[in-house]
């Protein structure tokens, strides 16, 4: 058995860089953001391992991992891992759109 990946689509990378450049200039310093970007990653591998771990959403195969104020909307695809989008809770609820195409 290989080992999997995780992939992520175009949204969800683009979301990540903004969290990740958001943190960097509110605290005028970039450790949070790679304490943050290692805490993802960390539970992201978890996630690998444990594809089921995640909340159903009510769009078929696609769950949702919490980690902090995130949420990781994904879909497992065999030994692999689709990221769709991240999505900071705080947000208002009718911006987000879960699933596009990449």
């Amino acid at each position: 058995m290989g080992k999997g990946k995780i992939i992520w689509s175009l949204s969800a990378k683009s979301k990540l860089f903004k969290i990740l450049e958001f943190y960097s200039a509110r605290n005028k310093s970039k450790s949070y953001s790679v304490k943050l970007y290692g805490r993802f990653r960390t539970e992201l591998a978890i996630l690998l391992q444990q594809p089921e771990i995640g909340v159903k959403t009510e769009i078929e195969n696609v769950r949702g991992f919490i980690i902090e104020h995130f949420i990781f909307f994904y879909e497992p695809q065999g030994e692999n891992i689709i990221i769709h989008t991240l999505w900071d809770s705080r947000q208002n609820p009718t911006d987000l759109k879960v699933k596009e195409d990449f």
